[in-house]
């Protein structure tokens, strides 16, 4: 036993109970007993070590054909009332879920074992972290958890004997029948329920479920920010690092910002990025009145497809040690792994994801699957930032909305102030592309890239952004929005993108040290077009000008969009972003 902790005792001997292992390990996160379920795990066959000489640690992994990523719609938050749920989750009262479910995990681990995983989001001894212990019939599940949290029995530092604050996490395989495959959010109870899953974002329920379903309704009523926001730090010359937050919706280049590799102009000049975080920031007021933040993950679960070393470098050297692969292709000639986008070498002796011989060269199906990942320690990242375990967090200077938009938002610009940049932040909106559906251009509202992890009602999130806002004041960051995608008449990008973002963030970051000036439009503060470091690209101040540019007729359709997506939240839309709409929709001259 890893803690004297009854609150922690009990709720593991009531599931003990009805799920009926044959045996309960707790996990202790010694390298020793990892070892051992490591090799445990190779050799059922679960898992396949990798070449020693190439990618040392590694293990491949594969999972069923019909468990490959989230499934939204099994995705439950279910609050006691319904409303509190809110338009945008599937919501089922809590007593009828606990009856449905209970039935199916009586027994489940019979002839298994119970592994007890008590885990901490944040660096151990923060006051921004949060402990959960996870109970599972997987070791691929405790050997993610290792990678991706501050696993072990350190985590029960931060939770001491007495404490019930402490999130209760409960999966089981089961048959990975896709029928009744279930991800759960209770969140007056502090508990998640996944069965019937053995995929990443459903199993490993430190991630999603819990630092930001839960954690974003913990936020509320503590006084404090669960966000899906990466977390990087720009260092100038003179060893002054600013922070910055960024929430994009998938498909935005969103890792890739978080682990930016500053282009030559900023380069020769001694600019430094670091990584803090690349998907999650929790972030709360700290002694100073500022908004400090913290990455409450230990690891990446990136998408390895397309990652390769022009389009994220620091990415792919992150995977290069004690890594988890989930669904890529297996090169047998050196047994490595490979796969879409990575080279231009597929192999030819190899097995794709569903554990099929497959020769890249000839083959018309794919090696990995679209969604195949790596779990790699945060630590292997090249541009880790020194402040990464900084039990205080860092101080956020800007906060940067985006997403994806061919002809509507600017490449950037600022909001008014606090309140009108939680109205840019939850009118936050992607056009799909080809690859995505089959309707090009259809614009998605993804609100500050939360819409599928919202532990509450996003009317109620809202407002908890603007009182944030008040508890902050004068020193709450500066609210931004970028756009990357913009393309010309023949649906070409204009902006260079990748490294080259940074010449935005550095005129954002000036914004906040008051270093430039702005103009004034309809949306929001635009930079001046020659404020914009072009030194170095093929393109010229008339192109940022184009860039720039407001369309005020797209912009007053976009007012219609947001009127038509704000309606679905009837009473519960704070009147300030009602008056944020009406005030845009005058300047626009609708």
């Amino acid at each position: 036993m890893l803690t004297n902790n009854k609150n922690v005792l009990s709720w593991v001997d009531e599931m003990v109970a009805l799920c009926k292992p044959d045996k309960v390990v707790w996990i202790d996160g010694s390298e020793e007993q990892l070892n051992a379920l490591r090799d445990e795990a190779v050799s059922t066959g679960e898992m396949e070590r990798l070449n020693e000489e190439k990618l040392p640690g590694c293990l491949l992994h594969r999972t069923l054909q019909n468990d490959v990523a989230r499934v939204e719609s099994r995705t439950f938050i279910c609050s006691r009332k319904e409303e509190d749920a809110g338009p945008t989750n599937n919501w089922c009262d809590p007593k009828e879920m606990y009856a449905k479910l209970t039935p199916m995990y009586d027994g489940v681990m019979k002839g298994r074992t119970m592994y007890v995983i008590p885990y901490s989001m944040g660096p151990i001894g923060s006051p921004l972290a949060k402990v959960g212990v996870e109970l599972t019939d997987s070791i691929y599940v405790v050997l993610n958890m290792d990678i991706m949290t501050r696993m072990g029995k350190q985590a029960f530092e931060n939770l001491g004997d007495t404490s019930n604050d402490f999130v209760r996490g409960l999966h089981s395989k089961a048959d990975i029948n896709p029928d009744n495959r279930y991800i759960v959010q209770f969140p007056e109870d502090n508990t998640i329920w996944s069965i019937n899953s053995a995929y990443g974002g459903n199993v490993l329920l430190g991630k999603k479920c819990f630092a930001l379903r839960i954690a974003s309704y913990q936020g509320k009523n503590e006084g404090w920010m669960a966000e899906h926001m990466l977390i990087l730090g720009i260092e100038n010359p003179q060893g002054e690092v600013k922070y910055i937050t960024a929430a994009f919706p998938s498909a935005c280049g969103k890792t890739n910002l978080a682990m930016l590799i500053p282009p030559e102009v900023y380069k020769k000049q001694g600019y430094k990025v670091w990584t803090v975080g690349d998907d999650i920031a929790w972030m709360k007021p700290g002694k100073d009145g500022r908004l400090y933040a913290i990455n409450p993950e230990n690891g990446f679960f990136g998408v390895a497809p397309g990652t390769n070393a022009k389009s994220n470098f620091n990415a792919l050297e992150s995977t290069k040690k004690n890594t988890i692969f989930t669904n890529v292709a297996h090169n047998l000639d050196d047994n490595t792994v490979w796969w879409e986008g990575l080279d231009k070498n597929p192999p030819e002796n190899a097995i794709d994801w569903l554990g099929k011989p497959w020769n890249g060269k000839t083959s018309t199906e794919k090696g990995a699957h679209p969604n195949s990942r790596f779990t790699a320690p945060a630590i292997n990242c090249p541009c880790i930032s020194p402040e990464f375990n900084n039990p205080n967090g860092v101080p956020v200077s800007a906060m940067v909305f985006g997403g994806r938009r061919a002809k509507t938002a600017p490449l950037v610009y600022q909001s008014f102030d606090w309140n009108h940049g939680v109205f840019v932040g939850s009118t936050m909106a992607s056009e799909t592309t080809a690859a995505a559906t089959g309707a090009v251009g259809v614009v998605r509202r993804d609100p500050m890239a939360m819409l599928p992890f919202c532990g509450y009602n996003m009317g109620d999130y809202f407002a908890h952004w603007l009182e944030m806002g008040k508890i902050l004041g004068d020193k709450a960051p500066k609210i931004f929005n970028v756009n990357w995608f913009r393309t010309d008449d023949e649906g070409h990008f204009i902006w260079p993108g990748f490294g080259d973002n940074m010449r935005v963030l550095m005129w954002i970051l000036d914004r906040c040290d008051g270093k430039v000036d702005a103009v004034e439009t309809p949306i929001g503060y635009e930079p001046k077009p020659e404020d914009i470091n072009i030194e170095g690209l093929d393109i010229t101040v008339d192109t940022i000008k184009d860039l720039l540019n407001v369309d005020i007729d797209l912009w007053k359709e976009e007012a219609k969009g947001i009127e038509e997506f704000y309606a679905k939240f009837g009473d519960k839309l704070p009147k300030e972003l009602a008056n944020q709409l009406e005030a845009l929709k005058k300047r626009l001259g609708c």
